[in-house]
């Protein structure tokens, strides 16, 4: 069950052959024209585009209230989670404190035990 599957030989490819094949026939144009005789002639230079005009976002009533919805939602949320980490973080801090001062009576009077 937990043994490695190895593939039967009659699949497997041997090591001098490759599942992918070669890449034949790609040539490159060469990066300038200055001093190059080549018979290829250069691209013409590419026409601007017409820029686009932006559309606007047009908020209906009731887009405008779930968006504020979902702000709202957004802001409770955060603040709800910020509130709780602060509070374990006093509580901690609290507790931390009072062991603090039972060590220190504990330690401070061993007599009185």
């Amino acid at each position: 069950m937990f043994t490695p599957k190895i593939p039967p030989p009659d699949i497997a490819p041997t090591p001098g052959t490759s599942l992918v094949q070669p890449l034949t026939g790609i040539t490159h144009a060469p990066a300038c024209t200055c001093h190059h005789s080549s018979s290829v002639a250069p691209a013409p230079a590419p026409v601007p585009a017409a820029p686009l005009s932006r559309l606007a976002v047009q908020l209906t009533p009731g887009s405008l209230l779930v968006a504020a919805a979902g702000g709202t939602a957004m802001v409770l949320i955060i603040g709800t989670v910020l509130v709780s980490m602060l509070l374990a973080t006093a509580i901690t801090a609290a507790s931390v404190a009072i062991c603090a001062v039972v060590l220190r009576s504990l330690l401070n009077r061993p007599n009185n035990r």
